[in-house]
């Protein structure tokens, strides 16, 4: 090894943890991200509170709660994908991505009948879509249904691209040797929780305003 190469890399021990932080670099700056759509979120209901609870009332309450419940046993099959493949268990690994997958979908197409169900009741001030909402203060109320929808859209980019990764990871799956496998599980890992974690922390700012 030349004086200028990198032992970052040199040993799969040493793969593992520089893709690890790399993982924790990119999450930190995604949390950054939903934490300032959060904080714009924050000081408009301290401004709009009354108004901003009486249009979450509008929200579909048992489909966000089927949807927490999908993710965190998201998280669990994802957990148990990791514990499998350090036990180099690699088929029983990729049934439990494959479930992981499974929820991740599931959640998609709850959100995407909530979606629609909303879009319908002329609920969404997208795209140039009509803005209909008989409540009290209806300018704040689409300003509470503005956020929604980019905060929820965002989180549904992630959870996407988590899915993406997650097929392609599966797909190169027989040609990946054992320590790759383990290295790509663990990363793929940190990231699905953390998109877990941000619906965990949007559920109740979104759905149990004053409930």
């Amino acid at each position: 090894m030349s004086g200028t190469e990198s032992v970052a890399f040199d040993t799969p021990q040493r793969e593992r943890r520089a893709d690890t932080f790399a993982m924790w670099v990119f999450i930190g700056s995604e949390a950054m991200l939903f934490g300032a759509i959060f904080l714009v979120f924050l000081v408009a209901h301290i401004d709009f509170g009354p108004a901003f609870a009486a249009a979450s009332k509008h929200l579909s309450l048992p489909l966000g709660t089927f949807n927490t419940a999908v993710l965190i046993t998201s998280s669990f099959t994802m957990a148990l994908a990791h514990k499998l493949a350090v036990h180099r268990r690699w088929s029983a690994t990729v049934w439990a991505l494959a479930a992981t997958s499974a929820l991740g979908i599931c959640f998609l197409i709850v959100k995407g009948i909530e979606y629609s169900r909303e879009i319908s009741d002329g609920l969404a001030p997208l795209l140039g879509l009509p803005f209909r909402y008989a409540g009290p203060d209806p300018a704040q109320a689409e300003l509470f249904f503005g956020l929604y929808f980019t905060m929820t859209s965002l989180h549904a980019l992630h959870l996407i691209g988590g899915l993406v990764v997650v097929a392609g990871m599966v797909a190169l799956w027989p040609t990946s040797s054992p320590a790759n496998r383990l290295r790509q599980v663990v990363a793929v890992g940190l990231y699905w929780h953390f998109v877990d974690i941000i619906w965990v922390f949007m559920f109740p700012v979104l759905y149990l305003i004053n409930r």
